[in-house]
């Protein structure tokens, strides 16, 4: 099992370093260390984001994706959500995420595949469907408010 982590930022003026430190320090926490970083500047409300599909690539069955945050990795509308998940299915890759605590066991995974490692998959899978609808929905609501806030500024001269 490898850890590859995955640091995203929206645009090229933003730094999508500024997670590296805080998630070299949570894998140590958890007695792990991160095999490979893949950072891009690029939206995440698209699926063509080149490093990820590169990551993806890379990744060996059961290899894990860390992200700071799951908006990080998904503000994609429902099918490319989909499709995403679907690549990440083919090869069981495990997402992280130090806010959805019942993801951190997959750094502690001991290839248990009874029942109570079907269940937490079941429910993180819920959960990372949840999130990604709400990250999705703030990427909507965000660009709605710059849209009226852009259109007054217009109209006010």
């Amino acid at each position: 099992m490898f850890i590859r982590a995955y640091l995203r930022a929206s645009t090229q003026e933003q730094n999508a370093e500024r997670a590296r430190e805080s998630l070299v320090q949570f894998a140590a926490n958890h007695g792990q260390r991160i095999a490979a970083f893949y950072v891009e500047n690029v939206s995440g409300a698209t699926l063509h984001r080149p490093e990820l599909m590169k990551l993806i690539a890379d990744s060996g069955e059961g290899d894990i994706v860390l992200v700071e945050q799951i908006d990080r990795l998904a503000r994609l509308k429902q099918s490319d959500w989909d499709s995403l998940k679907q690549k990440l299915a083919a090869k069981r890759l495990a997402i992280v995420s130090p806010e959805l605590p019942t993801s951190w066991l997959a750094l502690d995974k001991k290839d248990d595949t009874g029942f109570t490692d079907s269940i937490l998959r079941a429910v993180n899978a819920m959960m990372l469907d949840m999130l990604a609808a709400v990250a999705r929905k703030d990427y909507e609501d965000r660009r709605r408010r710059q849209f009226q806030g852009i259109h007054k500024a217009k109209n006010g001269g």
